[in-house]
Protein backbone atom coordinates (compact mmCIF):
# COMPACT_ATOMS: atom_id res chain seq x y z
CA UNK A 1 0.00 0.00 0.00
CA UNK A 2 1.21 3.49 -0.66
CA UNK A 3 1.77 6.55 1.61
CA UNK A 4 -1.53 8.33 -0.84
CA UNK A 5 -3.45 5.19 -0.53
CA UNK A 6 -3.05 4.82 3.28
CA UNK A 7 -3.75 8.92 3.94
CA UNK A 8 -6.87 8.43 1.75
CA UNK A 9 -7.87 5.60 3.93
CA UNK A 10 -7.19 7.37 6.87
CA UNK A 11 -9.06 10.33 5.98
CA UNK A 12 -11.87 8.24 4.64
CA UNK A 13 -12.27 6.12 7.33
CA UNK A 14 -12.00 9.33 10.08
CA UNK A 15 -14.22 11.14 8.42
CA UNK A 16 -16.90 8.21 8.33
CA UNK A 17 -16.34 7.67 12.13
CA UNK A 18 -16.99 11.39 12.65
CA UNK A 19 -19.90 11.69 10.33
CA UNK A 20 -21.87 7.89 11.58
CA UNK A 21 -22.52 7.36 15.33
CA UNK A 22 -19.83 4.24 15.64
CA UNK A 23 -21.95 1.52 17.64
CA UNK A 24 -19.98 0.98 20.48
CA UNK A 25 -20.46 -2.69 22.13
CA UNK A 26 -20.77 -2.15 26.20
CA UNK A 27 -17.83 -2.04 27.60
CA UNK A 28 -18.00 -2.68 31.35
CA UNK A 29 -18.56 1.07 32.80
CA UNK A 30 -15.94 1.05 35.26
CA UNK A 31 -12.13 0.43 35.56
CA UNK A 32 -12.75 -2.51 38.17
CA UNK A 33 -14.94 -4.35 35.36
CA UNK A 34 -12.13 -3.72 32.46
CA UNK A 35 -9.80 -5.22 35.53
CA UNK A 36 -12.44 -8.25 35.77
CA UNK A 37 -12.85 -8.72 32.26
CA UNK A 38 -8.85 -8.57 31.91
CA UNK A 39 -8.36 -11.18 34.57
CA UNK A 40 -11.06 -13.54 33.19
CA UNK A 41 -9.86 -13.48 29.49
CA UNK A 42 -8.96 -17.61 29.63
CA UNK A 43 -12.73 -18.11 30.00
CA UNK A 44 -12.98 -17.10 26.32
CA UNK A 45 -10.35 -20.14 25.53
CA UNK A 46 -11.82 -22.96 23.14
CA UNK A 47 -11.25 -26.08 25.39
CA UNK A 48 -7.70 -27.68 25.30
CA UNK A 49 -6.60 -24.51 23.89
CA UNK A 50 -3.15 -24.18 25.59
CA UNK A 51 -1.73 -20.84 24.68
CA UNK A 52 1.92 -19.69 24.61
CA UNK A 53 2.82 -17.81 27.37
CA UNK A 54 4.10 -14.24 26.26
CA UNK A 55 7.53 -15.16 28.32
CA UNK A 56 7.94 -17.65 25.35
CA UNK A 57 9.67 -15.61 22.97
CA UNK A 58 9.45 -16.57 19.54
CA UNK A 59 12.74 -15.43 17.22
CA UNK A 60 13.03 -16.65 13.91
CA UNK A 61 14.83 -15.20 10.53
CA UNK A 62 13.16 -13.27 8.11
CA UNK A 63 13.45 -16.46 5.78
CA UNK A 64 11.51 -18.01 8.39
CA UNK A 65 8.82 -15.38 8.76
CA UNK A 66 8.31 -15.56 5.15
CA UNK A 67 7.80 -19.36 5.32
CA UNK A 68 5.21 -19.09 8.17
CA UNK A 69 3.20 -16.02 7.10
CA UNK A 70 1.33 -14.83 4.10
CA UNK A 71 2.51 -12.09 1.55
CA UNK A 72 -0.09 -9.97 3.54
CA UNK A 73 0.93 -10.77 7.22
CA UNK A 74 4.69 -10.51 6.48
CA UNK A 75 4.37 -7.30 5.04
CA UNK A 76 1.98 -5.97 8.69
CA UNK A 77 3.57 -7.60 11.28
CA UNK A 78 7.07 -7.85 10.20
CA UNK A 79 8.12 -4.67 7.96
CA UNK A 80 5.07 -2.69 10.27
CA UNK A 81 2.84 -2.30 6.82
CA UNK A 82 -1.26 -1.32 6.93
CA UNK A 83 -3.98 -2.99 5.46
CA UNK A 84 -6.76 -1.13 3.77
CA UNK A 85 -9.47 -0.23 5.48
CA UNK A 86 -12.17 -2.08 5.40
CA UNK A 87 -10.82 -5.22 3.97
CA UNK A 88 -10.70 -7.30 7.16
CA UNK A 89 -13.36 -10.28 7.85
CA UNK A 90 -12.35 -10.02 11.29
CA UNK A 91 -14.26 -6.49 11.37
CA UNK A 92 -17.75 -8.49 11.83
CA UNK A 93 -16.70 -11.37 14.04
CA UNK A 94 -19.20 -11.09 16.59
CA UNK A 95 -18.65 -15.35 17.99
CA UNK A 96 -17.18 -15.41 21.31
CA UNK A 97 -13.79 -16.56 21.36
CA UNK A 98 -9.82 -14.66 21.74
CA UNK A 99 -7.76 -12.87 18.80
CA UNK A 100 -4.77 -14.10 18.87
CA UNK A 101 -1.40 -12.47 16.98
CA UNK A 102 -1.21 -14.38 13.61
CA UNK A 103 2.76 -14.57 13.86
CA UNK A 104 3.04 -16.64 16.85
CA UNK A 105 -0.57 -17.61 18.13
CA UNK A 106 0.03 -15.26 21.81
CA UNK A 107 -3.76 -14.50 23.33
CA UNK A 108 -4.23 -10.57 22.50
CA UNK A 109 -8.04 -9.57 22.63
CA UNK A 110 -11.48 -11.20 23.64
CA UNK A 111 -14.52 -10.83 21.89
CA UNK A 112 -15.91 -8.94 25.09
CA UNK A 113 -12.68 -6.35 24.58
CA UNK A 114 -14.04 -5.04 20.40
CA UNK A 115 -16.29 -2.44 19.66
CA UNK A 116 -17.13 -0.83 16.18
CA UNK A 117 -15.21 1.99 16.23
CA UNK A 118 -16.62 2.77 12.50
CA UNK A 119 -12.50 3.29 11.30
CA UNK A 120 -12.33 0.01 9.41
CA UNK A 121 -9.57 -1.83 11.57
CA UNK A 122 -11.08 -4.40 14.31
CA UNK A 123 -10.79 -1.41 17.11
CA UNK A 124 -10.70 -3.60 20.84
CA UNK A 125 -10.87 -0.70 24.54
CA UNK A 126 -8.54 -2.74 26.29
CA UNK A 127 -5.86 -5.41 25.89
CA UNK A 128 -5.16 -8.95 27.69
CA UNK A 129 -2.68 -7.73 29.77
CA UNK A 130 1.27 -7.55 29.36
CA UNK A 131 0.80 -8.67 25.79
CA UNK A 132 2.23 -5.73 24.10
CA UNK A 133 5.58 -3.15 23.93
CA UNK A 134 5.04 0.12 22.35
CA UNK A 135 6.99 2.85 20.52
CA UNK A 136 6.69 6.04 19.18
CA UNK A 137 5.81 5.98 15.77
CA UNK A 138 6.35 9.74 13.43
CA UNK A 139 5.64 7.94 10.10
CA UNK A 140 2.93 10.34 9.41
CA UNK A 141 4.74 13.48 11.26
CA UNK A 142 2.77 13.62 14.41
CA UNK A 143 3.73 10.88 16.96
CA UNK A 144 1.30 8.10 17.42
CA UNK A 145 1.89 4.98 19.65
CA UNK A 146 2.53 1.87 17.85
CA UNK A 147 2.24 -1.61 19.48
CA UNK A 148 4.07 -4.77 19.05
CA UNK A 149 3.27 -8.22 20.47
CA UNK A 150 5.44 -9.13 23.27
CA UNK A 151 6.28 -12.76 22.28
CA UNK A 152 7.12 -12.23 19.06
CA UNK A 153 7.64 -8.58 18.03
CA UNK A 154 4.96 -8.16 14.84
CA UNK A 155 3.48 -4.76 14.58
CA UNK A 156 -0.55 -4.84 15.28
CA UNK A 157 -1.19 -1.49 14.78
CA UNK A 158 -1.59 1.67 16.99
CA UNK A 159 -3.42 3.10 20.16
CA UNK A 160 -5.65 6.46 20.44
CA UNK A 161 -7.20 7.82 22.96
CA UNK A 162 -10.54 8.42 21.19
CA UNK A 163 -11.69 5.19 22.44
CA UNK A 164 -15.12 4.13 24.69
CA UNK A 165 -15.18 5.28 28.57
CA UNK A 166 -13.91 4.05 30.83
CA UNK A 167 -10.58 3.49 29.38
CA UNK A 168 -10.63 6.02 26.43
CA UNK A 169 -9.10 3.78 24.67
CA UNK A 170 -9.13 2.59 20.92
CA UNK A 171 -6.65 -0.23 19.57
CA UNK A 172 -6.78 -0.13 16.15
CA UNK A 173 -5.50 -3.43 14.84
CA UNK A 174 -4.65 -4.91 11.58
CA UNK A 175 -6.85 -7.45 10.85
CA UNK A 176 -4.56 -9.62 8.98
CA UNK A 177 -2.42 -9.81 11.97
CA UNK A 178 -4.59 -11.42 14.28
CA UNK A 179 -6.31 -14.68 13.96
CA UNK A 180 -9.71 -15.67 15.55
CA UNK A 181 -10.06 -18.59 17.64
CA UNK A 182 -13.61 -18.93 18.09
CA UNK A 183 -14.87 -20.30 22.53
CA UNK A 184 -16.43 -23.54 20.19
CA UNK A 185 -13.65 -24.69 18.37
CA UNK A 186 -10.64 -23.74 15.92
CA UNK A 187 -9.75 -20.72 13.91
Amino acid sequence: MTRRELLHGLLVSGASAVFSRASFAAPPSTMKGIEQMQKNWQSLLAGGVKPPLPSEQLKLSKDQWRKRLNAAQFDVLREEGTERPGSSPLNDEKRSGIFACAGCDLPLFTSEMKYESGTGWPSFFTTIPGVFGTTTDYKLILPRTEYHCIRCGGHHGHVFDDGPQPTGQRWCNNGVALKFIPKSGKA
